[in-house]
């Protein structure tokens, strides 16, 4: 239904009435034959188009086109777009505006994470609770705790068939009217999984194995790997209650991964598969998703081989690296420009957790940031120091995370030595994000 009292201007400028819009868009439903209809406010035209056979086109096949003029509709827009294809659907948002559009790959994002969930619910609890709510739930990603496993971490990944299922959830949980258990959970979009292409997942020998005791040791693993084929274990990089088993072979590799998945290794039930590559042209890759960028391998005493390997399920996590003054090889620097305050520009109060994470330039503000979102408290340093042999003072940092719903404490401490004290404090809060 378009007002005929309402007038838009079109592409040259001019002043077309409700009643001319209206019948541009009816032309052109008559014209392709597409049906029209607005709901959420967006105007989805086609999906599917007329005499469509089959399934809807697979994940991939959708791009999101920005700063589209508020004077174009579809009437104008159907025939640009179409010089590229067939248009299965397009939807329009209303409030766009600007003068160059951007088009780009649509991600797709069929995942939500929701946050501050209480630790003693089990997967099944959590899957029921967003069934009752929100619909197209397909599946619930929980991780244990690390150092109790008949706890949750306090947040989940909530998986649905498709990312207007998962849109529209979000909608529907944000507001905060939700409150499963009496808490408010908080929810964001997670980071889409990382996807590889299958040439290079072919090449790859190295595990990902998770859910480990903390108390397991990298010996015990590589001897439990070696157990259906003695020496097939290159080496094994544990970190907190996950690890990587590199292989010699990739076809041990694959072999291993079936025979141990589901195993269980002291007392802890493991969950094995391969693990994605890498790009070492980032810098910090996702905490949850188990990456770690070259320049914290280097700090932390880990090698940087061609297999690196990254396990990717969750939330975002961008860190630069700034030790001694200067960015790390690869990660990108992070804009800081200074504009000019006018008078009378209107400022409101805001928290920093209101924030986005690439507003936060370094590791210790980050993890701040993180331990409120988990509903931690906030991260205690204590600070301490030691002589070299050439007498300078060199500094650490160890760090106290406190979880304030089950009164849980764990520490951090890098074995690495600063010569100031805001890089031990930067290496300490980097530490303690790889190994939380």
């Amino acid at each position: 239904m378009y007002e005929e009292n309402k007038t838009a201007a079109n592409g040259c400028g001019k002043i077309r009435s409700g009643a001319q819009n209206g019948a541009a868009l009816l032309a052109l439903m008559e014209k392709t034959g597409y049906s029209m209809v607005q709901q959420n406010g967006q105007r989805k035209f086609g999906g599917p188009p007329p005499g469509w056979e089959g399934p809807p086109p697979p994940r991939g096949c959708e791009v999101f086109v920005g700063k589209i003029p508020r004077d174009m509709y579809e009437d104008e827009l159907v025939p640009v777009f179409e010089r590229a294809g067939k248009i299965y659907e397009l939807r329009l948002m209303m409030e766009f505006s600007g003068k160059f559009i951007g088009v780009c790959v649509s991600l797709d994002n069929c995942r939500l994470f929701i946050g501050a969930i209480p630790k003693d619910k089990k997967k099944e609890e959590i899957l029921s609770e967003m069934k009752k709510v929100t619909e197209g739930v397909v599946d619930v990603i929980v991780y244990p705790n690390a150092a109790d496993k008949t706890k949750n971490r306090g947040f989940a990944f909530v998986e649905y068939e498709s990312h207007r299922a998962a849109a529209m959830a979000r909608r529907r949980l944000i507001p905060g009217t939700f409150q499963p258990w009496g808490h408010t959970i908080q929810v964001d979009w997670a980071d889409p999984e990382k996807v590889v292409d299958e040439e290079t997942m072919q090449r790859v020998k190295v595990l990902y194995v998770r859910n480990l005791m903390i108390s397991t040791t990298e010996d015990k693993i590589k001897a439990e790997f070696n157990k259906f084929k003695p020496g097939v274990v290159e080496r094994v990089k544990k970190l907190r209650d996950y690890a990587f088993v590199h292989f010699f072979h990739r076809e041990d590799a694959i072999a291993a991964m079936s025979v141990m998945n589901g195993k269980c290794i002291d007392g802890a039930s493991i969950e094995v598969t391969l693990a994605k590559p890498v790009n070492k042209e980032s810098s910090w890759k996702q905490h949850f998703n188990g990456q770690i960028s070259p320049s914290s391998e280097n700090i932390l005493g880990f090698s940087n081989k061609e297999d690196g390997t990254q396990k990717s399920l969750g939330k975002p996590a961008s860190l630069p690296v700034r030790l001694n003054g200067q960015h790390s090889p690869g990660s990108p620097e992070v804009e800081r420009s200074t504009y000019p305050f006018f008078p009378g520009i209107k400022l409101t109060p805001v928290s920093m957790y209101s924030l986005k994470l690439n507003h936060f330039s370094s590791a210790v503000m980050h993890l701040d940031y993180f331990c409120h979102k988990n509903s931690w408290a906030p991260p205690e340093y204590c600070l301490y120091s030691t002589t070299s042999q050439d007498g300078k003072t060199l500094l650490v940092y160890r760090v106290l995370i406190s979880s304030i719903a089950d009164d849980s404490q764990s520490y951090f401490m890098p074995e690495k030595l600063c010569t100031t004290v805001e890089d031990a404090k930067e290496l300490a809060a980097q530490f303690t994000l790889l190994h939380l």
